[in-house]
């Protein structure tokens, strides 16, 4: 049988309707094709709140949760039970099939990617073969969903922090800043995991600390109070419900030195213009997994600032740094976000 394939924004409402009745019914997987959007307003896009008329999706703010870990992932499953425990959200899942935490900004250009549903109680879900700024392109497309802009988007939660550079590599970062750059609110959220310490109900308790901040962060974007052109990054500590406060942070330098090994070698007939005709060394080389307690902090940042993120998390804060949406902070909205922040810790104590 063929496949359908399914390119974004080219559906009607009914087809898109249709489209998520199949999908809910298991039967069928769905391919995808990515396509840059040539549209630069939102003119003709579903609204965020629900177009179905009498519909209880136009009655909650609808939540999109995605990740970089995948869609069994522990973190996920704690963040969108407590959201939908809420009862007060319409949740959205949308997350890949396996693990993508170092993909960064990939998208699948060109590529097909497939999606199926998923079972979560209380939510709408579905993992695809994509990366995690995949999930929320095609989210965001109306493409799927019979809306395109969701109230928040929050990605995560992450294994494993996503301090300083590490924020290039991160999938989870990724996946809020996509959402940021098409207009929508987002969240992205870490648990700064620690091989032969953490466990996995320390995921579930890294939850029960984000969530009156996500619950203040969804009720003041309600109002339009919420600081616009900002994605939050939160990166949570070790042990979380021991944790000493929120703490607004700088991006540090923070880095872990990349680290190779040959794994194998052969000697293999290799045909370029280097070699020629000339017998060469094949060789496989596998990059080791990083722990953060390997990591280094770059010398030309200072090692006693108190104020960079991944000093807060060590220190046991839980750490939450501003990502503009422009590449660059000025100092007036990093006031505000500042403000905001201090607000909104107040509120959810």
């Amino acid at each position: 049988m063929t496949t359908p394939v399914v390119k974004s924004n080219f559906l009607p409402p009914g087809l898109v309707s249709n489209l998520q009745q199949v999908l809910a019914s298991g039967n069928e997987n769905v391919a995808v094709s990515y396509e840059p959007d040539k549209c630069d307003d939102d003119s003709g896009r579903a609204s965020f709140s629900g177009d179905e008329p009498g519909d209880d999706i136009g009655l909650k703010p609808i939540i999109l949760v995605t990740n970089s870990d995948g869609i069994e992932s522990p973190g996920l499953s704690y963040l969108v039970n407590a959201l939908v425990s809420e009862g007060i959200y319409n949740v959205n899942v949308i997350a890949p099939q396996s693990d993508k935490s170092a993909a960064g900004h990939s998208i699948s250009l060109k590529e097909t990617i497939e999606v199926v549903t998923a079972e979560i109680n209380g939510a709408i879900a579905y993992e695809i073969s994509g990366t995690p700024v995949d999930c929320v392109s095609l989210a965001l497309s109306g493409a799927l969903f019979s809306w395109s802009k969701p109230l928040l988007v929050i990605s995560g939660i992450n294994k494993g922090s996503s301090c300083g550079h590490h924020m290039f590599y991160s999938g989870v970062v990724a996946g809020a800043r996509e959402a940021l750059v098409n207009g929508a609110p987002s969240i992205s959220i870490s648990l700064n995991w620690k091989k032969d310490i953490s466990q996995e109900s320390d995921f579930k308790d890294a939850v029960s600390v984000c969530l009156p901040l996500i619950n203040t962060a969804i009720r003041d974007i309600e109002k339009g109070i919420f600081p616009k052109g900002l994605s939050l990054n939160v990166e949570i500590p070790t042990s979380p419900l021991e944790n000493k406060g929120f703490k607004l942070t700088t991006q540090s330098l923070w880095r872990s030195t990349l680290s190779w090994q040959a794994v194998s070698g052969t000697r293999n007939q290799v045909s370029s213009r280097f070699t020629g005709s000339q017998l060469g060394l094949g060789m496989q080389f596998a990059q080791l997994s990083r722990d953060a307690s390997a990591a280094m902090l770059d010398k030309d940042q200072e090692e006693d600032n108190e104020d960079l993120d991944f000093r807060a998390l060590e220190n046991g804060f839980v750490a939450v740094s501003l990502l503009p949406q422009s590449g660059h902070l000025d100092s007036g909205t990093e006031s505000a976000a500042s403000n905001w922040i201090s607000s909104a810790l107040q509120m959810g104590q």
